[in-house]
């Protein structure tokens, strides 16, 4: 399986996937990156790791839709490359073959968007979905005194943190967390879930990941 992750933060989970493809855990094949402003941490953890790199920056003006037709270019330019390189001769010859992995990817994906890539577009979010959809998960956690937070590995559809499950995984909010050390307790799950994800899809495509 091919993927391209899609990412407009840091890159601390897309960096754990990058480790597991080095360590020979994950199969799955990462042909790029396609993020949003040429200041994401991101871009430097795939450069290090000899991955191309697309910044699609949003302009004035443009609809979600506009903006995303040229995020569906550029994630196209990447599967294209593949299929004509020689060091990738086992591409798939379709268009849009692969998988599309957002990981930290803060933007709403368009109705367009997400029917063109129905069923092959992941996300997780950080909080035990349906609980804190959108933009500030543990802000939301620690305002509302919860016990527990975790993670949600889905796939995405046309709502705001609404598609199927695939995997959730829970941690303790503990007595004075902050924002930064229950984002960080969060992060740990989603490093080590998001590469068992994609390795289970790999391996076998029809099968629900087992918690």
């Amino acid at each position: 399986m091919n993927f391209i992750v899609l990412s407009s933060s840091g890159g601390t989970t897309f960096q754990a996937v990058i480790d597991r493809i080095a360590d020979g855990f994950l199969t799955a094949r990462c042909l790029g990156l396609v993020t949003d402003r040429a200041d994401r941490g991101c871009i430097e953890k795939a450069r290090k790791a000899n991955l191309p790199a697309r910044i699609v920056e949003r302009k004035n003006g443009w609809t979600r839709d506009e903006y995303d037709r040229h995020l569906d270019h550029a994630i196209l330019d990447l599967f294209d490359e593949c299929r004509l390189s020689q060091k990738n001769p086992l591409c798939h010859p379709e268009v849009r073959a692969g998988l599309i992995a957002c990981i930290g990817w803060m933007w709403l994906l368009s109705p367009w968007f997400v029917r063109t890539w129905r069923g092959r577009i992941l996300n997780v979010h950080p909080a035990l979905l349906p609980l804190h959809p959108g933009r500030h998960p543990h802000e939301e956690v620690l305002a509302t005194c919860e016990k527990e937070s975790g993670m949600t590995i889905h796939w995405v559809d046309e709502g705001v943190d609404t598609g199927p499950i695939i995997v959730q995984k829970k941690c303790s909010v503990l007595p004075g967390d902050t924002l930064e050390t229950l984002k960080t307790r969060v992060q740990e799950l989603e490093k080590e879930w998001y590469p068992k994800v994609l390795q289970k899809l790999d391996t076998q495509p029809s099968e629900t990941v087992s918690p």
